[in-house]
């Protein structure tokens, strides 16, 4: 451990408090011995023995400091960093101001009786966050980094070690019918001492008054300059509660989740059809239905729809402007318009995970390598505990030759939870295969295999590039046998590896009709290079809204 590391760990053990704290009862001990056991004429070999006592103790304090910490669940071993393998190991993120107030919000414990608030508590939690994300000054780190610690058995200095924020919130609420229970403390993480904490009872028709009171109190608390709008007034709490209830559900990657959540969102809407926020839930829940369950065709128009109609109610809406944009560069090919409405995105909120992730990739596919990188690393430090975007920068790191970068991000993706690959593949099992090291990339395909169920594509482009010819085939009818849908470029991918290029291009120009959202990366995929030089290729390209020479030297860039 180098010097820097040492300090850092001395500071996260809290020994330094513990130094000062030590010396300052020790110094204050001594002065009672000194001045008052001769008025008792106590003999001074005793007022010796305890003096000896006090400054021998201090350096047994630092190595009890160092090896145990007394937290709100007792004193407890202090575990190390890197001292066991099984757990997730997040990078910290480095600041971007010393004197920068910064915060994490964790997922409310649900303590109703029936423990079946899960998704109350939560939208609690996030409607507090996303109102602290808009104060100047805040550093607010992302939902998904500070729900990932939901359920886990993380200390608050570990937690705010690793999101790299001064102050973490935590809370609880307890729903019985219409009256609703909400207890909040604002900590200070380093020094684990609390700066704030409130426990308020109101009924449901006050939830919105109580948010931002909450809100109000933590700003004040942090001493930074409040601004924050008021709720509408006329807002349904019915329509809140079920759309917290979808809100919830879209977060899931099951298409029964998904299709729930609309369930919801459409409850909320009759309420309520001026709650624009809700409308941006429904995009965002086809958004998630298509490829994957539902063909582009069929469920862009309605992400279209959903999120025009949020913007007609409130131009604000960030997530709105990305999933429009979206719309705009699958079902129009139009990418100057996907990236205006991408920048919009980013104007209003630039802290904002989906703004920065998919105007990282818009840029990566169109051959944009530095706006891409930039945008990548901003997702990367906005959000450090989210899998999916370890995993998405493992990709694109990889699409531009960034091999030790896609490997530090695409491991830490698995750490965070090896079980993911039961929704997706791994980028690190596709960016071993083009590094040559096949034994790694099957390995890792067939884990994904085994908690799935069915292969995936990249399985069947390794066995091809492997000279497998039959395997790739039988485990390419056993990934599109399994989906409901499957567009024309993931099937396109596992024939150029078998040579079948005619096949390929079908595909291709299939996903093309059918507007898959994926195809504009197979110009910058190492996966098709083989192609770059047929003029089919080239067309679907340019048909597309790219231009191959600045694509292909995107991947070529030192």
């Amino acid at each position: 451990m180098n010097l820097k590391n040492l300090l850092a760990e001395l500071k996260r053990r809290r020994v330094y408090s513990v130094a000062v704290a030590y010396a300052v009862v020790g110094w204050l001990l001594i002065q009672v011995v000194t001045q008052v056991f001769p008025a008792f004429e106590i003999p001074n070999w005793e007022q010796r023995l305890i003096i000896l006592a006090i400054v021998l103790g201090f350096p047994v304090a630092l190595v009890l400091a160092w090896l145990f910490d007394l937290t709100r669940y007792g004193i407890v071993r202090t575990q190390s960093f890197g001292s066991d393998a099984s757990e997730a190991k997040i990078d910290v993120v480095l600041p971007s101001s010393s004197n920068e107030k910064s915060i994490a919000i964790l997922p409310f414990s649900d303590l109703s009786s029936g423990r079946d608030h899960d998704y109350f508590s939560d939208g609690i939690a996030e409607e507090i966050l996303t109102a602290l994300a808009k104060i100047d000054g805040l550093r607010v780190a992302a939902r998904r980094s500070s729900f990932w610690f939901k359920g886990k058995d993380a200390e608050l200095c570990e937690i705010a070690e690793k999101l790299n924020v001064g102050h973490v919130l935590e809370g609880s609420v307890r729903r019985d019918g219409n009256r609703i229970r909400i207890s909040a403390e604002l900590i200070d993480a380093c020094e684990g001492f609390t700066i704030w904490s409130e426990t308020y009872e109101r009924e449901m028709q006050g939830i919105f008054a109580l948010q931002d009171e909450i809100t109000r109190s933590i700003v004040d608390a942090l001493k930074l300059k409040l601004d924050i709008s008021p709720p509408p007034p006329s807002r349904s709490t019915d329509a809140y509660d079920f759309y917290l209830q979808g809100l919830f559900l879209s977060d899931k990657s099951t298409e029964e989740a998904l299709r729930q959540s609309l369930g919801f969102f459409e409850r909320a809407l009759k309420k309520d059809p001026q709650f624009s926020r809700t409308w941006t839930g429904v995009a965002k829940s086809w958004l998630w239905l298509a490829d994957a369950y539902v063909p582009p065709l069929e469920a862009y128009p309605k992400v279209r729809d959903a999120a025009v109609r949020a913007l007609q109610l409130n131009d604000d809406e960030a997530e709105a402007h990305v999933y429009l944009a979206e719309t705009k560069r699958i079902l129009d090919w139009d990418l100057d318009g996907a990236e205006a409405e991408f920048n919009r995105a980013v104007e209003i909120d630039p802290n904002s995970t989906p703004s920065n992730y998919f105007i990282a990739a818009l840029h990566a596919a169109r051959g944009n390598r530095d706006q891409a990188l930039t945008y990548l690393q901003r997702t990367s430090k906005i959000d450090p505990a989210s899998l999916w975007v370890s995993n998405f920068a493992c990709e694109l790191y990889r699409y531009f030759g960034l091999n030790d970068e896609a490997i530090a991000a695409g491991e830490r993706a698995l750490q965070l939870d090896p079980t993911f690959m039961a929704y997706g593949e791994p980028a690190l099992a596709a960016l071993y295969r083009e590094m040559g090291q096949l034994d790694k990339a099957i390995a890792l395909y067939e884990k994904a295999r085994s908690l799935i169920g069915w292969p995936g594509f990249g399985l069947a482009i390794t066995f091809a590039r492997m000279n497998r010819p039959e395997e790739a085939r039988e485990t390419l009818a056993a990934a599109v046998a399994k989906r409901p849908y499957t567009s024309g470029d993931a099937i396109a991918h596992v024939h150029v590896a078998l040579h079948a290029h005619d096949d390929a291009i079908r595909e291709l120009e299939r996903a093309c009709d059918e507007r898959s959202s994926s195809l504009h990366m197979v110009g910058i995929a190492p996966e098709f290079a083989p192609l770059r030089s047929d003029k089919r290729f080239l067309s679907i390209l340019q048909k597309i809204g790219l231009e191959p020479d600045k694509v292909f030297a995107a991947t070529t860039a030192s």
